[in-house]
Order: structure tokens, then C-alpha cells, then sequence
């Protein structure tokens, strides 16, 4: 099996594509703020149907990562990025992350730094750096 290491590309002129996915990534951050070491909670204070989109969707990751290497496939890990991004983004729209609820509001907390991850080692992959704010 050929290593995640083949997908590694350059990628000029991404534009609003790479823009949309650091975004996200940055948003996934601010979400967290200083709380991002005390995040750890379990799922199961989760159970909205976005939540649920987005769990599946990071669940995808790994399956995804070994299919592009097999195929040399890098735009597939873009396109799956881009996927996570816009779900991510209509989550966060949707949902007050720092809700009252402490139980909920860590699971929020947890789902926003697994989302940071999977597009911080994503972009990572592609040759791109997330960034820390935008």
C-alpha cells in the first residue's frame, strides 16, 4: 500500500476553496477558545441531527485517507475537506455551541476540536497549513 505521504501535492490559485476550508478550521479553533484543553466529553450529550452528520462525516476520515493513497487520489481528501467543511459550517450556524448545559456544552466543545483535527491533518496532507484565526 503506497503511504498518505503520496497524496502530498502543491496546490497555487485554490482561492476561495482553501479559503472556505481554513475558515473552518479557524472557526473550529475560535469555538474552542481558552476551553480547549478542558475539552474531553463523551458524545452522548449529542443528539441533533447535524451532530450527527458531522460525527458520521469525521468518521469517513480514515477509510477516505487509505482509499485516496491506493488511487493517488489527493482531490478526493480536497473534496471530502470541503464536504466536513461545509457541514461543519452549517452546524455552527445552527447550533449554539457554549449552551448552559455543561455536559452539552463539552461534547460541543469536543466535536468542534475533532472537526479542527480532521481538517488541520487534511490540509496537512495536501501541503497546506490551517490556520490559527482568520
Amino acid at each position: 500500500m503506497r503511504s498518505v505521504e503520496s497524496l502530498r501535492i502543491g496546490l497555487v490559485g485554490w482561492g476561495t476553496v482553501g479559503s472556505a476550508l481554513g475558515s473552518a478550521a479557524s472557526g473550529a479553533g475560535s469555538a474552542l477558545g481558552s476551553l480547549g484543553s478542558a475539552v474531553g466529553s463523551g458524545v452522548e450529550s449529542l443528539g441533533g441531527e447535524r451532530e450527527a452528520a458531522l460525527m458520521q462525516r469525521l468518521a469517513e476520515f480514515p477509510e477516505l485517507l487509505a482509499s485516496a493513497a491506493r488511487e493517488l487520489a489527493p482531490h478526493a481528501v480536497a473534496f471530502y475537506l470541503r464536504e466536513v467543511a461545509g457541514e461543519f459550517h452549517s452546524y455552527y450556524n445552527a447550533e449554539r455551541i457554549l449552551v448552559e448545559d455543561h455536559a452539552t456544552r463539552m461534547a460541543r466543545l469536543a466535536l468542534c476540536a475533532a472537526v479542527r483535527q480532521v481538517l488541520a491533518n487534511g490540509l496537512a496532507l495536501l501541503g497546506v497549513r490551517a490556520p490559527e484565526r482568520m
